[in-house]
């Protein structure tokens, strides 16, 4: 009796460590695919100003993403849980590391980045070049030669980055639903939310160290090494900036496909988590799979599908689920996809003070409230009903947090001729050309150049030809212009190079923003572990998988692939000034209208979010008259539990009665 006691806690030690295992190679895998998504959603800016394109466009490659996730997420979903499913998402971090290569190709295949300027680069040229000549000549002029506007202009290297996008969304399609189902079928139900907020952490450790990498790689010049940094005359403030967005791709590559390695090792399938600590269990449930797989074989593997799929869309619940995911996802891809560029363009700071700011204040208090709902879930057995009211009003008082965004503004950059007027007053920003004025009007000055210098009167100017400037001392990035007609100021009008500081009130209006953020989050994502057990337990244990993987398709095809293409194209709407490249064609934006584009950055998400309240407050009405099957699982799993252990107490009774009658009989002979 002993020694089969032994062998079945054995056998309990070595499933639980199975158990384990998994949880910690998909806690990594989670890492790696956020790692991958984290550092390309941090790179758009430097991609859109590598390849000179608009904003919708980074939209949409951005978006392709989701595109290869969509084109295998059902079928891998149902027929993932059928196969071995480990192996599964193993392969699919290969993949993954595969996309991340292809995406870092067009830094290798392409000619150096040359950013638009006015300045000669040693700053030894006479002054008539680029500063204010009157009867001077314009040097900088369209290129003559029409091959070569073709080979600048119309290069297709962004379809590298679109195709390995496409291969990283396809990778990744295995880990979500057969990770998350693989963890449901076989942890206890009290211990599967703890086990899910354990890997929804993975997910925030990955996009936190990807937007260090990016924090990084955007503070480092794209092609660092082939040419002397020394020379150049943008700073990472500048918009014409390009950071070294390929180095990052490469690590993230690396790290996909080590991290596929456990996988091949894992078994198919494991015991269930708390029902293996008795032999009689263990052979019912080893009997059971049995049968299950000779019935499988007979049936075929595609039988369950169709009525699956019309369980599922006849659940109330999880359709209003389904429809809240899609409203709410719209609006946070949006907020998140575009962050960075908003503390830009906002607040005035570089791209990779802007990803590291974003990675510090947001992703720490993301985890702890992952973590945190986890554990009250499974500290409080909190159950499917009223995991759905925490996870509602959470939500809301979030949402209503977020209106006091609205406050912490900036002004918009003062550039003549752009956002004020060259005596410093504000003006209309759509009024057409003001590029000129009576101050630079006979210096021939090239007038959609983008070559921005800070005059000592606190107004920018679009270049130093512009600000009037005659002379100039110093070479490289610490070149200063003097002897500017338009810079009216007492004393010496002078100037350098880049965009004026937005100032103090403005740094602390960023940082009431950040930490607004940080409560936000944290408040958000407390609320997002009961929410995701709602879509867990709504359903049927079988329906599971196929569930979570139809959930994630509607998200990536209604929310994930069309919400950065006409979000894009609503922020390029707010542009002030187009880049010109030496064909004439516009390239990426240089300025934006910093006020239309916060209305259209929070105004948007706010009012999708207000809309996704109405089928949230149906759901609990409908929560209220409605038995869910995940109560049932549970319930059904409370009695067995309770049946193996009111068969142990009946042994015992038993024992206890044939004790007593054998004293009883002894007591009558004696």
């Amino acid at each position: 009796m002993a020694e089969i006691e032994k062998r079945i806690e054995t056998h309990r030690i070595r499933c639980l460590s199975k158990l384990k295992m998994f949880l910690l190679a998909i806690t990594c895998a989670f890492v790696s695919k956020t790692l991958s998504g984290s550092y390309m959603n941090s790179m758009l800016t430097q991609i859109e100003r590598q390849f000179n394109i608009p904003t919708s466009l980074v939209g949409f490659i951005n978006g392709s993403f989701e595109i290869g996730n969509l084109l295998l997420i059902i079928f891998v979903s149902y027929f993932g849980t059928k196969l071995h499913r480990p192996i599964l998402i193993g392969v699919g971090c290969v993949v993954m590391g595969l996309g991340c290569f292809l995406q870092s190709l067009p830094h290798f295949l392409m000619d150096r980045y040359e950013y638009e300027s006015t300045v000669s680069v040693s700053g030894n040229l006479s002054s008539n070049s680029f500063l204010c000549m009157e009867n001077g000549t314009q040097i900088f002029r369209p290129t003559e030669d029409p091959s070569d506007c073709v080979k600048e202009v119309k290069s297709l290297m962004w379809v590298y980055v679109l195709v390995g996008n496409i291969v990283r969304g396809i990778g990744e399609t295995p880990i979500m639903p057969l990770g998350i189902s693989y963890i449901e079928d076989f942890a206890k139900s009290e211990n599967s939310p703890l086990y899910i907020g354990f890997v929804e952490t993975g997910a925030i450790i990955g996009p936190l160290i990807g937007l260090l990498l990016a924090s990084f790689c955007a503070n480092v010049y794209v092609d660092t090494g082939s040419v002397n940094t020394d020379d150049l005359t943008i700073t990472p403030t500048d918009t014409r900036w390009v950071g070294a967005w390929w180095f990052g791709f490469l690590i993230c590559a690396g790290v996909n496909v080590l991290t596929a390695i456990p996988f091949f090792f894992l078994p198919k399938t494991l015991p269930k988590e708390g029902l293996k600590n008795n032999a009689d269990i263990i052979k019912n449930e080893k009997e059971e799979k049995q049968s299950e797989k000779v019935k499988k074989e007979k049936d075929g593997i595609t039988k369950d599908f169709l009525p699956f799929m019309k369980s599922l869309l006849c659940n109330p619940i999880y359709m209003l689920f389904i429809l809240i995911s899609i409203v709410q996802f719209n609006a946070f891809v949006n907020m998140f996809t575009f962050m960075p560029k908003y503390l830009e363009q906002q607040y005035g700071k570089s791209s990779s003070d802007a990803i590291f700011l974003i990675g510090i204040y947001n992703l720490p208090p993301i985890c702890i409230g992952y973590i945190a709902g986890g554990l009250i879930m499974k500290k409080f057995k909190i159950t499917v009903k009223q995991a759905a009211h925490i996870g509602c009003w959470l939500s809301l008082i979030e949402y209503l947090l977020h209106f006091l965004c609205f406050l912490m503004i900036c002004d918009n950059s003062s550039v003549a001729g752009i956002t004020t007027t060259y005596k410093g007053m504000q003006q209309d920003l759509y009024v057409g050309n003001t590029i000129l004025a009576d101050c630079n009007r006979d210096c021939n000055c090239p007038t959609k150049t983008w070559d921005p210098v800070c005059g000592n009167n606190g107004v920018s100017y679009m270049s130093a030809c512009l600000a009037g400037c005659e002379t100039s001392v110093g070479a490289g990035i610490n070149m200063v212009f003097q002897n500017c007609s338009c810079i009216q100021t007492s004393g010496n009008a002078s100037a350098v190079l880049g965009l004026c500081d937005k100032g103090h009130d403005c740094s602390m209006m960023l940082q009431y923003f950040l930490i607004l953020s940080a409560v936000g989050s944290f408040i958000y994502s407390l609320s997002a572990i009961p929410g995701y057990m709602v879509l867990l337990r709504c359903i049927k244990p079988e329906e599971k998988s196929l569930g979570v993987g139809l959930h994630t398709f509607c998200t990536r095809v209604f929310a994930g692939i069309p919400a950065p293409i006409y979000f894009g194209a609503l922020v390029d709407s707010t542009c002030l000034h187009w880049g010109i490249l030496k064909c004439g064609e516009s390239g990426a934006c240089r300025i934006y209208d910093s006020t239309n584009f916060r209305y259209i950055y929070l105004g948007l998400p706010s009012a999708l979010r207000g809309i996704s309240y109405i089928p949230a407050f149906l759901i609990l009405i409908t929560l209220k008259k409605r038995r869910l099957p995940g109560e049932n699982v549970s319930s059904g799993t409370v009695l067995i539990e309770a049946k193996v252990a009111g068969k142990e107490n009946d042994c015992k009774d038993m024992h206890q009665n044939s004790k007593v009658l054998n004293d009883d009989e002894l007591k009558t002979k004696l």
